[in-house]
């Protein structure tokens, strides 16, 4: 290799060569932060730890005051009396696991289709009227399931999806919050994207599903862990009457409010309850997260 050739080639690393970025922080800031957030983990975690341990302790620990946090002799009877009591349910244990996953599942997907769809028309196309939908979407987010709720049923009701899966999966598709967080989302996308594609022969569709929507992962990855947690908890008691159209967290609350002896099959279905959501989470944040570092586009 010529001595030019070597010259150049150190120039080249001294270009791209990365930095190590020093953070302004001591060391003395750096331990107060770690222990910081040390800190705020193990509050979080708490109550998550408590209710499994609760859920392990005999029946007798339970009672037991002052209440101890682990438990002595850890069991899973709890979870087995609780598989028992649903099992002689005239309604299969099955069945509830089914329409809760049913409404779960096409909820979810629904919301994200529709919200997506609307979001990037309001994001990216300027149309008479369109602002105004938009604000009355935001108006929309300042009301409660508690406001809204007399307004859905007589809607519901007139439509004839009462006692439906339905009176709980169409109003999950027009939960405001979806359309809004795509929206504020889509709007940091690059338009001269979109006209690159168009030029290149794209059709609408193509550069909705094919451009626009692999970059709004982390948007559609929080409307999931929303959709889910709000679906997956839903007792629907207020527009579902028959027993085998009934949700899980419906039935688990029924044996929670048998009475002191069932004490322990009620911290066994605190459990139950809460695992779906929070390993949809999970999974869902560790995405975001994963989206969030390897993308960055910028007009």
């Amino acid at each position: 290799m010529s001595k030019k050739k070597k010259e150049e080639t150190v120039q080249k690393h001294k270009l791209f060569k990365i930095k190590k970025r020093k953070p302004n922080r001591s060391r003395v800031g750096d331990f107060f932060l770690y222990l910081f957030l040390l800190l705020m983990a193990i509050l979080m975690v708490f109550p998550l730890v408590f209710t499994v341990n609760n859920a392990l302790k005999p029946l007798d620990e339970l009672f037991k005051f002052p209440p101890s946090f682990w438990p002595n002799n850890p069991t899973t009877d709890n979870f087995s009396d609780l598989f028992v009591t649903m099992g002689k349910s005239w309604v299969t244990f099955s069945r509830y696991i089914f329409n809760t996953v049913f409404i779960t599942v096409v909820g979810t997907l629904g919301h994200i289709i529709i919200a997506s769809m609307a979001a990037f028309v309001l994001a990216k196309y300027d149309f008479p009227g369109g602002k105004t939908f938009f604000n009355v979407v935001v108006v929309a987010l300042m009301f409660t399931g508690y406001v809204t709720g007399i307004p859905n049923y007589l809607i519901i009701n007139g439509l004839g999806w009462i006692d439906t899966y339905w009176a709980i999966i169409i109003p999950a598709f027009a939960a405001p919050i979806g359309l809004f967080l795509m929206k504020q989302f889509m709007e940091g996308l690059p338009m001269s994207l979109i006209e690159a594609a168009k030029i290149d022969g794209a059709s609408e569709w193509r550069v909705f599903s094919g451009i626009v929507m692999p970059n709004v992962k982390p948007a559609i990855m929080t409307i999931i862990i929303y959709s889910v947690q709000n679906l997956w908890n839903n007792r629907a008691a207020t527009y579902i009457y028959s027993e085998e159209k009934k949700t899980l967290v419906y039935a688990l609350q029924q044996v929670q409010s048998g009475g002191i002896a069932r004490t322990g099959q009620a911290a066994a279905v605190s459990v139950v309850v809460m695992i779906v959501p929070i390993a949809v989470f999970i999974a869902a944040e560790s995405q975001v997260l994963e989206t969030m570092a390897s993308s960055g586009l910028k007009d």
